[in-house]
Order: structure tokens, then sequence, then C-alpha cells
């Protein structure tokens, strides 16, 4: 058995070898990609890499040794009724393979198109997979916005809070609940947050979300925006929905005048819904102007004027009450129902320089009128934001097109900056890096198995299975209804590692039998399938159980994994039917090529072009 040990750890050292490289090399890319979702996978990428070296390494050393201390070969055994099943089971699958085997390498042609056809199809698919960054996760709270309209005071927006806070409570999926007013900046809102029970004891997340949406929506003089809060918040500023886009302009008409256009365009979108903006310009407000004359006749100053308002309506401190067990602070204010009535105005006396009440109408004038309830500002511009969240079933790459689309059907002016915040300008980063990322992994793994195999050809055999692979991962995206979000796109990416695999342990035991044993490519080839059929099944089995509990969707947090599961379970299966019969028709093609160019070069060094002199005076 040492003997064998060693002649068995020789026999596929190169192959282990191969893999081990080129699985890492799929991960130097994603160590320099930048972004939030270079910081996201960093990590991963350099955990996944020290496992598969130290696998590697132990694949050469200690299980060798193992083998050689363990491993008993006796031709007379009796093996039990589990080995005969499963051993019968498997070499029936190995009579099939080789006779479909022989039937595919005779119609080589149709197998080539076939898959051709295929990688088109992997590309257009691609291209209409609905796509997502970090799909919602359910831990168990909801997230909520309340607006009223902007003249609401806040004793008014008080009683509107407690009504709409009475309402969810009566959801039985709703355990506790936090509500407050002033939310967002601004004292005609409030926010919720809502702790729903136990999983086990309630639909998900979403599903209760949907339920309090229709259940608000009839409380009169309030809006209440619901969301289920990520588990990483993105940049942008705090608003009522997920998603953002904001808009900027130096002159501010311009804006106010063109967000609510680009506002009520979203509101018509259908994959959009709770769309609302930060804009919000009936603000009613009570100019007071002193009139200059009258005041300085009376002995008013201005600042007597501000004082004597700050203390009717402002939050002055006149006094501390300290008690044995706490401290109270007394504030200055008119009674509450002078606080919105702006004929209360002519009742307030401002004291004059000669220590005279002059009444504050005397020396003033009340205008009323409307203005901004606040004015925002993003990278030092005046800006206005507009939040949205999806509907059920809505993919976020399809949203942002949508949304794109509807700036340009409204022809914003060329002055005006239009661009997505947060979360929705983080997947748009995303996708253009995840798919170059794609692209250059490809890259580095032939430059890789060109380094190991010395040839230009060979690479190019091992990586042709990949687009069976990428196929197998988008379909069962789309098949269970799920986004291509950024654990789908990892998914792809472990794909390229793994799948190539099945083609290294061919293309390997192929070009040793032509180098060693003189064997012609059709025989390498079909001989290295059969040879190698027994691991490729194994490792693919291995690979296949592993990814099962992901793509199962088990445990917590198990519903924004399943996209990464299911793409490479997926995957794997596709590309282990088609890479078995694939793989050795792009080998003999690829040979005769290669023996076609060796072929015309050695005829032109038997066989130089002579050329004639040309004769010049």
């Amino acid at each position: 058995m040492m003997q064998a040990a060693l002649e068995g750890a020789r026999e596929i050292g190169f192959t282990i070898i191969s893999m081990t490289i080129s699985l890492v090399a799929v991960f130097i890319p994603v160590l320099f990609l930048g972004g939030i979702v270079g910081r996201l996978l960093r990590e991963f990428a350099v955990t996944i890499s020290i496992a598969v070296l130290i696998s590697g390494f132990i694949s050469l050393t200690l299980t060798p040794m193992l083998c050689s201390r363990f491993l008993r070969h006796d031709s007379h055994a009796k093996h039990g009724w589990l080995y005969n099943w499963s051993e019968g089971i498997f070499q029936g699958l190995l009579r099939l393979y080789e006779r479909t085997l022989r039937f595919t390498l005779r119609h080589r042609l149709a197998t080539l198109t076939l898959n051709i056809g295929l990688a088109m199809v992997t590309v257009y698919l691609f291209a209409e997979v609905p796509k997502g960054f970090l799909p919602p996760e359910d831990i168990g709270t909801i997230f909520g916005g309340t607006e009223a309209a902007e003249d609401t005071s806040f004793k008014e927006m008080v009683r509107l809070q407690q009504e709409a806070a009475a309402v969810i409570l009566k959801n039985p999926n709703i355990e506790t609940m936090v509500t407050g007013v002033g939310g967002f900046g601004a004292s005609n809102s409030g926010f919720l947050f809502m702790r729903l029970k136990d999983r086990s004891q309630r639909p998900p997340a979403a599903d209760v979300m949907q339920q309090l949406r229709k259940q608000v929506a009839g409380i009169p003089g309030v809006n209440v925006f619901l969301r289920i809060p990520p588990l990483i918040t993105i940049g942008g500023q705090q608003q009522r929905s997920l998603y953002q886009v904001s808009l900027q302009d130096v002159d501010t008409a311009a804006l106010y005048q063109w967000a609510p256009k680009l506002e009520a365009k979203l509101k018509t979108l259908p994959d959009l819904q709770d769309v609302s903006s930060d804009l919000r310009l009936g603000s009613p407000r009570l100019t007071v102007n002193i009139n200059r004359d009258r005041a300085l006749a009376a002995g008013v100053t201005p600042e007597a004027i501000a004082n004597t308002l700050f203390s009717a309506y402002g939050n002055r401190q006149v006094s501390t009450i300290n008690t044995a067990s706490n401290e109270y602070f007394v504030i200055l204010e008119v009674l509450p129902e002078y606080q919105t009535d702006p004929n209360a105005l002519g009742l307030l006396y401002v004291r004059s320089n000669t220590g005279k009440l002059v009444p504050l109408s005397a020396v003033t004038d009340a205008v009323p009128g409307v203005a901004p309830l606040s004015v925002n500002h993003y990278g030092q511009l005046p800006a206005v934001n507009i939040s949205f969240n999806l509907r059920p079933g809505a993919a976020l790459g399809d949203a942002v097109t949508l949304v794109e689309n509807a700036t340009r059907e409204i022809e914003l002016p060329p002055t005006m900056n239009f661009q997505f915040q947060g979360t929705a300008q983080a997947f748009q980063d995303s996708v253009r890096g995840l798919t170059i990322l794609l692209i250059i992994a490809i890259l580095v793994i032939y430059l890789v198995l060109g380094v190991l195999y010395e040839s230009f050809i060979h690479p190019i055999t091992i990586l042709s299975g990949i687009p069976s692979a990428g196929l197998g991962a988008l379909l069962t995206l789309m098949l269970f209804n799920l986004e291509l979000s950024l654990y789908g796109f990892v998914g792809l990416i472990l794909l390229i590692g793994i799948v190539k695999k099945n083609a290294i342990m061919m293309i390997d035991f192929a070009v040793h039998a032509q180098r060693e044993d003189a064997k012609s490519a059709y025989d390498a080839i079909f001989q290295g399938c059969l040879q190698r059929f027994r691991p490729i099944m194994m490792t693919t089995m291995a690979a296949l159980l592993g990814t099962l509990p992901i793509a199962v969707g088990v445990g917590a947090g198990a519903d924004s994994r399943k996209p990464l599961g299911l793409a490479v379970v997926g995957g794997l299966l596709v590309s282990q039917v088609l890479t078995l019969y694939l793989t050795p028709v792009v080998y003999l093609y690829l040979e005769e090529l290669k023996a076609k160019f060796a072929r015309r070069k050695k005829s032109n060094k038997r066989h130089p072009e002579v050329t004639e002199p040309v004769m010049t005076r």
C-alpha cells in the first residue's frame, strides 16, 4: 500500500496543484475590488483562498500517508449490501457514460454548435435576469415613518402618531413598538419601530409589512411609510423609504419646479411604492416685519421684539425646581390656545427703553405666507431627495432602469444633476464592478493555467465549461424567482473555480497519455474521461451536498444566502452533465487545430519561400 500511495500521489499531484492554484486565482481580483462590495467580499476571498491552499497541501501530504497506513486491498473480501448497491449504480452510470460519450464524439460538430448556442443563451439570461444588491433579511423588525401636512402642530402630530400606533398594535404579529414625533428633522413627521413575534409564530416580515400597509392606509391626516431595515446601511440620508434619488441644482427655483414633476412621474411606475420627497413648500410662515420708524418713536429696539417673541413661542428656561428625587425645568410660553392663532400676536406687549409696555402690533406688521419646511443640501448644493420602496416581486435592477427612463422622459434641464444615493447607488456600482470582476477572474485563470500547462490551448479547453455553469446558475435563480444579488454573484465566482476541476482531471490525464504513452488525442481523452469519471462524480457530489443546506435555506439569515446556494447547486448540476461531453469535444478540435498549425510550420521550414533579387540601377 505504501507503493500504491506514492504512485497515486505522483499521478494526481499535478492535477491537485492545478486545481488549487487556479481556484485561488479566482479570488485574486476580489482582493483589489474597491467600494462597499470590496469591503464585504475581501474577508471571504482571503478565508477561501487560505482554506484551499491548506486543503491542497494536505491532499499532497497527509492524505497519501493515511492511505498507506489504513487502506487495505483484499480481492477476496466480501462487501456489504450498501457497497454492492452503490457500486452497481456507479458501474451502470459508467457504462451509460461510455456509450453516450462514443456517440457524442461521433457527432462533435453538433455538440460544439449546441455549446455555442448555450453560451449565447447564458449571455442573454445574464442581461435579462432580475438583479439586486443585498436581499432583505427577516430579522424580526419593521421600521416606519409618518408624515402629516406642513401646518400640523406638534400636539396634533402626537395625536395622529398615537392613532397610527393603535392601528398597528392591533396586528397580531406585532410584539412591541416604539414611536416618536419629530423624526426626519420636522415637527410634522414621526417614526415607528416595530418588533415582530418569533418567526415560528408569524408569516415572513414582508407579508406582515404588506398587511400593515393596508391597515394604516385608512388613517386620515397622516401617511405611513414602512420598510424592512437593511442589515447594512450604505450612504445616503435617513429617509422614509429604502432607496433614494437626488436632484441638485444651484437654482433653487428650477429645483423646486422640477422635483415635484419627477416625484409625480415616479409614482406612476409599477415597480415602486411609498414614493415621497423631502421637499415641502407649503409650510405656513408668519413673517413679523418691524416698522423701524414707529419702533424708534416708541423706544422699542429689534432686540426687545425678538426677546418678546422668544419668550412667548420659544423654549426659554426661566427657572429650575429641585425636589428630593428630581428636578424640573420651568419653561416660559403663552397658553396653548394662543400658540396656533396668528391674531394672538396683537395681544403681546413689548417693553420700551422707558419701561412702558407697547403693543407689539403697534411697531410690527405680521405678513402670512408659505416657505419650505427645510432646505436640504448634498455636496454643498441645494438638493431634493426622493425616496421609494419596491413592490413585492420587483427587482432593484428593473426599478433603477425605470427611474432612469423616467428622468429622460421628463427632460430635466442640463444644469440639473440627477443621481442615486445610498443602496441604489451602491447597486449601480456593484453591477459594473462585479461584471468586470467575472471577466478579470476568467482572464487570471487563463493566465495561471497557461503557465501551468505551458500551453495557450489547454486553458481554453478547461474554461469551455464555464458558460454551462452560468446557464445552470441563472436558470435556477429564475426558476425559484430570485434575484441575482450580491450573494448570487459570489456563487458565480465560486462556480468559475469549482467547475473547471472536471476539465482539469480529464485534460491532465490526456496530456500525460499523449506525451508519455504516445497515444492519439482521441484515445487519450476517451480513456481520460473514463478513468477520471469516478473522482469527477465524487468531487461534484461532495460540493453539491456541502452547498445544499445553503440552497435549502436552513437557519437564521437563510433567505439572504439562498441565492448563493441555489446558484452553485444549479450550476454544478448543469455543468456536470455538459462538461462530461463538451470537454473532450473541445479538446479534440483544439488538438486538431494545433496539429494543423504544426504541419504548416514544418512545411514552411522544409520549403522556404525563394524570392528573386530585384535589380536596381
